[in-house]
């Protein structure tokens, strides 16, 4: 399937090799889903970094966060109550562990496509027993004066929205989680709406309902009401099985244009994009029928969890069509391409 991507000569642009290890017990395994922003004339990125230690022939082993800090679990392969069966999740004695534990890093770029680690800068963790797993998958959203950070907050206890605040990106003001279990995906508009905060999320169901988008408001940016449910998979189409946002979404004339990912029952993950009022963005006005961009470079197609492009990040050229999302691909590199905000009007399909 063709798409409209114009992907990076230099992609992949990060790779686990080009990432030092947080802890000396830990191997980088995987980079993830970056989410990026504008700050001192340079273009930065926040990236998810799953870590993990050395694996052994007999054992699996997997690291989770405690009140003394790292602690690595090692199980034999051969216990019966192990199911090993995802990449990306271990469940034990009928409980679900992460094969990797995720924390957050900083690396800026002059040209958007050489990226760096600058020093000064600290990574991000769990701060609590509700990151005991780990933090994954931040959105940037920069509102007066303020860089807005909502993540996934992953433990035992669940998946949820955690929000940090930060001015400088050294010192940051903890929110807690605002989205409780099962939640993730939130993506803050970058302009408030009637004097209101608006985000997408997106809270799950397995039983009734399904994994959809929603929109929520607030008046601060920490407590959030108003849940209305916007947009949903479609069966027999590519986002059949989940969707969820990506970075804020985009101002425009036409409305507020946002990109999503969407998985099909293969797991394979695409992004597609739909288009919100700008005075009432709980109305969807259209949507994108075929995918803008499918997984099609073998660094997409293979890797730590192959068959994915994944986004909660992007730059616009405010002088111009461009957008330039910065991808996830196949749960291990991290990638870029161009888009053409014109073209993806032109797949738009009013409703």
């Amino acid at each position: 399937m063709k798409d409209i991507a114009k992907r990076f000569p230099e992609n992949p642009l990060l790779s686990p090799s080009d990432i030092l290890p947080s802890h000396k017990d830990l191997q980088v395994a995987c980079l993830l889903n970056p989410g990026v922003f504008r700050y001192n004339d340079k273009i930065w990125m926040i990236v998810r970094v799953g870590e993990r230690p050395e694996q052994k022939s007999d054992t699996i082993s997997f690291p989770v966060l405690t009140t003394a800090g790292v602690e690595v679990i090692e199980i034999s392969k051969n216990d019966t109550e192990l199911d090993v069966k995802d990449a990306r999740v271990i469940n034990y004695k009928g409980v679900d562990y992460l094969t990797t534990l995720s924390h957050l890093r900083l690396v800026c770029s002059d040209d958007g496509r050489k990226f760096h680690e600058p020093e000064g800068y600290s990574l991000l963790v769990g701060q609590n027993s509700l990151e005991s797993f780990g933090i994954e998958d931040c959105r940037v959203t920069f509102i007066d004066g303020i860089y807005y950070l909502t993540y996934t907050a992953v433990s035992d206890n669940g998946v949820g929205v955690g929000l940090r605040s930060t001015v400088d990106w050294k010192n940051f003001q903890s929110h807690g989680m605002i989205l409780p279990p099962h939640n993730k995906d939130c993506a803050i508009f970058e302009e408030k709406i009637n004097g209101q905060f608006y985000a997408l999320h997106r809270p799950s169901s397995v039983e009734i309902g399904g994994n959809y988008i929603w929109i929520t408001s607030s008046s601060d940016g920490i407590h959030w009401g108003n849940h209305q449910c916007i947009l949903k998979t479609r069966k027999g189409f590519w986002d059949s099985e989940r969707i969820g946002a990506g970075a804020s979404p985009i101002k425009t004339a036409q409305g507020w244009l946002s990109i999503y990912h969407g998985a099909n029952h293969d797991h394979q993950y695409c992004l597609g994009a739909f288009l919100m009022e700008l005075e009432n963005p709980s109305k969807v006005i259209a949507r994108t029928e075929k995918p803008i961009m499918v997984p099609t470079e073998q660094y997409e197609l293979s890797g730590f969890f192959g068959n994915v492009v994944f986004t909660n990040g992007h730059i616009v050229n405010t002088e111009g069509d461009t957008v330039t999302i910065y991808y996830g691909a196949s749960d291990e590199f991290v990638c870029g391409a161009e888009f053409s905000i014109k073209e993806i009007f032109s797949l738009l399909q009013y409703c």
